[in-house]
């Protein structure tokens, strides 16, 4: 029966693994792109922020779309 079990753990982390590798990636893309422009801006605040904070991309997203506007 330990092994039935095993078996089944194995067979679900197996079918959620594209799901993961998706996430990271995406996760990535998005923290990559906000870090260039926290940099670029010239806001440590917003770079430590994004460097420590893993949010599957959702604080990177909104600081490339509404609070890292470069000021005029």
């Amino acid at each position: 029966m330990l092994i039935s079990e095993n078996t089944d753990s194995l067979a679900q982390f197996t079918a959620l693994m594209p799901l993961i590798v998706i996430a990271a990636i995406w996760s990535t893309v998005w923290k990559l792109l906000a870090l260039y422009r926290a940099g670029f801006n010239r806001s440590p605040g917003w770079f430590i922020a994004l460097a420590i904070f893993n949010t599957l991309g959702i604080l990177d997203i909104l600081y490339l779309f509404i609070f890292g506007k470069k000021k005029n």
